[in-house]
């Protein structure tokens, strides 16, 4: 039986101050078919590129096996005879932490050598049994990894970091022997007992944020702090596109009324339909953010209005390059974006009327045109972002 939960999941990730790139990798990715959620943080020896290349290869074979199922001890052993050996320290050496969510039963946590996943229940904590696997194999003789197992419901949080938060503020007069995971986890405690309902991007960039105030702005070390968060699913309606038919638009605009969620509406012919159908008046705004697009209008009911396929394309390619360091704007597309990050369950009704003024009679180029952007950024989200995501066709 499927939970009723959603689990989000994000990350905050920042180099050390000299490097250009992070020696961190984290990968999450969604097994549809198996109702599973795999995540893995990996920790590269040292910084930059060489801790990069270690670590992107750790995660990468960390996901693949974690997929197909195989045991824990046996993902680490091929982990660690695979690596390379660090030419100066004479080790193979990347950290890792996998985190194996079944949304039909239990989550299992994988460590080695990464600082110890804080698991919350609501605003105290949960200490789910540890317990230890020696990894087999000459190269490998004597590590040891860590592993736990526990139900999760709703309102729980897993935390997990690479050692540049545990560490940070090594040396400094207020913590010599760096923060600690102790100190770590009272300031988790305390940002979730003050904002219960915090979110997992918030709560990871705070939680990465302490740690860079710690360094003095300076990190000296590449550092990540990640969250997953099983909640309460956030719900949103995109509607795109007059129906088919006309006499469906009554139903139309019952099925937006009657949606427990935020509603989104792309088109003005979309949005005239409801006007009409809901008796709700449609007022126009005339403050152009984006100068690429028209702007926003508003309409009782509906959380934002906008044109339909030039804005819809512009979603699609924010989605598509959007990544930790991208700030939105105050642009209708923008806008969008913005309500589907903070969504989970997303459902996309989409007329399929041709509106003959803006195609070749034989072909129905609108009407492919908006299947193929919402299908595109449905795979995005469903793929890049890991929301549900739905498509009606009306």
């Amino acid at each position: 039986m499927k939970q009723a939960f959603h689990v989000e999941i994000d990350s905050q990730q920042v180099n050390h101050w000299e490097g250009r790139i992070c020696g961190d990798v984290f990968l999450s990715g969604k097994i549809k078919e198996e109702n599973r959620v795999i995540v893995v943080l990996s920790d590269g020896l040292g910084h930059g590129v060489k801790a990069s290349v270690l670590s992107a290869l750790t995660a990468t074979m960390a996901m693949n096996f974690t997929r197909e199922h195989k045991e824990f001890n046996k993902i680490a052993e091929i982990i660690m005879n695979t690596l390379p050996e660090d030419s100066e320290r004479k080790i193979s050496y990347a950290t890792f932490t996998i985190i194996d969510i079944d949304l039909n039963g239990e989550t299992r946590i994988l460590e080695y050598d990464n600082p110890q996943a804080i698991v919350l229940r609501q605003n105290t904590l949960l200490e789910p049994v540890w317990w230890d696997i020696l990894i087999p194999g000459e190269k490998v003789r004597g590590k040891e990894l860590r592993c736990c197992s526990f139900t999760p419901v709703k309102e729980d949080r897993i935390v997990i970091c690479s050692d540049g938060i545990v560490q940070s503020g090594m040396g400094t007069a207020r913590y010599p022997f760096g923060w600690g995971r102790e100190a770590m986890q009272a300031y988790i405690l305390r940002l979730v007992s003050t904002t219960p309902d915090i979110s997992a991007t918030r709560l990871s960039a705070k939680l990465l944020n302490m740690a860079v105030a710690n360094d003095e702005h300076q990190p000296k070390d590449d550092t990540t702090a990640a969250v997953i968060y099983f909640r309460e699913p956030r719900k949103l309606l995109l509607l795109t596109g007059p129906p088919y038919e006309a006499d469906k638009d009554r139903e139309l605009a019952q099925t937006v009324s009657q949606f427990n969620g935020k509603k989104i509406v792309c088109g003005a012919t979309t949005i005239e339909i409801l006007g009409r159908e809901l008796g709700k008046e449609i007022i126009d705004s005339f403050e152009f953010h984006d100068p690429d697009l028209p702007p926003v209008s508003s309409m009782e009911g509906i959380d934002l209005v906008t044109e339909g396929i030039l804005t819809l394309s512009k979603v699609a390619e924010i989605l598509k390059r959007y990544n930790n360091t991208t700030r939105l704007g105050k642009g209708p597309a923008d806008q969008i974006v913005r309500q589907f990050l903070d969504s989970d369950e997303i459902d996309f009704l989409i007329g399929t009327r041709i509106n003959e003024a803006h195609q070749d009679p034989s072909l129905p180029v609108e009407l492919e045109i908006r299947r193929t952007v919402i299908r595109r950024i449905a795979g995005i989200l469903e793929e890049k972002f890991l929301k549900e995501v739905k498509m009606n066709f009306i």
